[in-house]
């Protein structure tokens, strides 16, 4: 079992080594947490979630695996039933990992912020403070997400232009949506596009070149059609 261990902490638990595990962290029934896990005071840990899992790659695989750091889970987040969560990856204070959800190796999630239910980050992603990525979403790997962005449900990000027929060294480029931007439900991001500050980018929209701060685009390709108006930016909802 990987070097796993039954715990009495909680029904069915397995702990590998060195786990560390403050006092007060509620912990679901049939949980795993693989060795040199760091999660700290009060954290919510739900049924069957799976933290520290090493990186399994395929024989084909370009990523450049796990690197060796463990997992780090900040104060009081919270990871919620069936989430995985990979050895190398950080969840910032405050920060919730939705149901069934899966972050990589490598990966940052900022303090308070959201991964909904089933929505995946890849590794070497960088999620900043208070951002809200909800359901059923995928941030492509080498991706930057700023401070409170916001990503609607099923949106898209992509990071190779040639799906997979490159050489081993070539460079991925993710998406780099910019502090407050806004993506809408089913929006498609194509690889190394970036979305300004306190941009809108409408429901269904393919992005297919970088969008201005504060624009609003739509379309199948997305084109600019307005200025995101005064009463409509972050310091106004903050």
């Amino acid at each position: 079992m990987l070097g796993l261990s039954p715990s009495d902490r909680a029904p069915g638990l397995l702990l590998g080594e060195g786990v560390e595990l403050a006092d007060d962290v509620q912990v679901g029934a049939y949980v795993v947490i693989h060795a040199g896990t760091r999660i700290g005071a009060g954290v919510l840990i739900q049924d069957g979630a799976i933290l520290g899992k090493p990186v399994a790659l395929g024989a084909r695989s370009t990523a450049r695996g796990g690197g060796g750091e463990p997992l780090a889970i900040g104060e009081r987040a919270k990871i919620c039933a069936g989430a995985v969560v990979l050895a190398g990856a950080t969840i910032g204070a405050g920060a919730v990992v939705g149901d069934q959800a899966h972050v990589r190796e490598r990966a940052r999630i900022g303090e308070q912020s959201v991964v909904g239910r089933g929505s995946a980050v890849d590794n070497d992603v960088s999620i900043g403070a208070r951002v809200r990525i909800q359901t059923g979403c995928y941030v492509t790997a080498h991706s930057i997400v700023e401070d409170d962005v916001f990503i609607a449900p099923g949106v898209q990000t992509t990071n190779d232009n040639t799906m997979g027929r490159h050489d081993r060294d070539c460079r991925l480029r993710g998406a780099v949506l910019r502090r407050a931007c806004r993506i809408g439900g089913g929006v498609l991001l194509l690889p190394g596009v970036e979305i300004g500050e306190e941009a809108f980018v409408a429901a269904g929209s393919l992005v297919t070149k970088d969008v201005p701060p504060r624009a609003t685009v739509m379309g199948r390709p997305a084109k600019v059609i307005r200025e995101v108006p005064d009463e409509d930016l972050l310091e106004r909802w903050a």
